[in-house]
């Protein structure tokens, strides 16, 4: 038997528990030999223990020289780079880049090694003993999502390419670094595995509170995986480095304005995260259940619709009350339309899951996938709309009762589809369109019409 899985409001942020390390590149410059221009000028930077930080810019910016610079895959021209207080540039870099952790796209797996060697690599440099190793990597696996007993000895070969990067993922944190370095991690997944792994490096980082730097081309990754987002423009060159929600409301200058783009504002709302909103009481019920139990509960409840949980409260099913009805026992049905979302998904993930699933609700899962509650389309339609008023509240400078006749003279804006050739059929064989005149003329193959 379970319990229902009560209603809850937007839970407050807790003191979050961190083990990373600070960053701080102070005057850091990178000029590659045959180049005019520097890759990256002279370039200051503090990155607070426990943070995830995004670069984003255009090609050329350096955020991926800066990225390398940071474990020394690229050697810095000038000035310094600490971690945890401590001067990096004057270290072993082969001995650096044992203690920081580094994705890379599509994983980088060695692929005639097993997963658990793959994930083993860096600790069996180090000389752990196997025992630890193999403790740490089914740790790492279950914290990735993938089953030790079904995983552990795979080759890269026989997953999937999200697998296959969660591997990657694990691989970095075997040796529990207190830096993770990802570089463009989740770019070669297909869009739908790419929200999965998002959610689960967001669900990673809530338990281990590791310190992230990652590179991507995609701002709206960026605004949802990072506690900041670093814009660079070309050179390397600071536009600004602020809250996803600060560059999204108060673009610091021109280049951030065009690069966030015109609809910054309204883009606020894929920073806001189900968790930050009410969910919904759910009742659960486990496979095998008597139907009849789960129906005395769910009217008790006042509840008309059933979640069912696999052993780890992750949902399989969310039949009705009536539906529960049609069968002795809890089915082991896997509804695979269900629409589920994590508590970091953003309103716009949320929205997107139910109008795939033609339905007006999801459910709402933690960081291992157990289901918490529910949240409904009413829930994030509000939400948007709360937030429409906001912006619209702060971009309402004049309005037509404060205008003043003659003080502005702008022509009417024209906005209008453009108009359709039209099409004159004389000869079913043959139809020519004039799209000057939107007349259509027949063609009798001579060549003139």
């Amino acid at each position: 038997m379970t319990d229902d899985v009560t209603s809850r409001p937007a839970p407050t942020a807790p003191d979050r528990n961190v083990t990373g390390a600070s960053i701080k590149l102070d005057g850091v410059v990178k000029h590659f030999k045959g180049q005019d221009k520097p890759a990256v000028a002279r370039l200051d930077l503090e990155i607070t223990a426990g943070d995830v930080v995004a670069f984003v810019g255009p090609s050329g910016c350096g955020k991926t020289t800066t990225l390398k610079m940071i474990n020394r895959l690229i050697e810095p021209t000038e000035g310094r780079i600490f971690i945890g207080g401590r001067d990096v540039t004057r270290e072993d870099s082969n001995k650096l880049r044992q203690s920081i952790g580094y994705v890379i796209q599509s994983g980088g797996l060695f692929p005639h090694w097993s997963v658990a060697k793959n994930v083993g690599a860096i600790p069996r440099v180090l000389g752990w003993d196997k025992k630890r190793i193999a403790d740490r990597t089914e740790y790492l696996l279950d914290l990735v999502g993938l089953d030790p007993k079904i995983f552990a000895d795979r080759l890269p070969k026989d997953m999937s390419g999200g697998q296959q990067q969660r591997i990657g993922v694990a691989r970095a944190l075997a040796a529990d670094p207190p830096v993770l370095l990802m570089d463009e991690p989740f770019g070669a997944v297909d869009p739908i595995t790419r929200v999965r792994l998002q959610d689960s490096l967001i669900a990673i980082q809530h338990e281990l509170g590791k310190t992230i730097v990652f590179v991507t081309h995609d701002f709206e990754e960026a605004t949802k995986l990072g506690d900041k987002v670093l814009i660079l423009s070309e050179g390397g060159h600071v536009q600004q480095y602020a809250t996803p929600e600060e560059i999204l409301t108060d673009p610091a200058t021109p280049f951030v304005e065009e690069f966030v783009g015109s609809g910054a504002k309204l883009a606020y709302l894929t920073v806001t995260r189900v968790k930050d909103v009410d969910y919904d009481n759910v009742l659960t019920a486990r496979i095998g259940e008597s139907s009849q139990g789960v129906i005395d509960r769910a009217r008790a409840s006042g509840q008309t619709w059933v979640v069912v949980v696999d052993e780890a409260g992750r949902p399989r099913s969310w039949p009705s009350v009536a539906e529960v009805a049609t069968k002795p026992v809890v089915s082991d049905y896997l509804d695979r339309r269900m629409a589920v979302v994590a508590q970091s998904s953003t309103l716009n993930d949320a929205l997107d899951a139910m109008l795939a699933a033609s339905q007006g609700a999801a459910l709402v899962t933690d960081g291992r996938g157990a289901v918490i509650g529910s949240i409904g389309i009413g829930s994030v339609t509000q939400t948007i709309q709360s937030k429409l008023a906001d912006v619209r509240a702060e971009e309402r400078k004049i309005s037509y009762e404060s205008y003043i006749d003659g003080s502005d003279s702008s022509p009417t804006p024209v906005v209008a589809a453009e108009d359709e050739p039209h099409v004159v059929v004389r000869d079913e064989a043959h139809v020519v369109v004039d799209e000057e005149s939107n007349v259509g003329t027949a063609d009798d193959g001579s060549g003139t019409q």
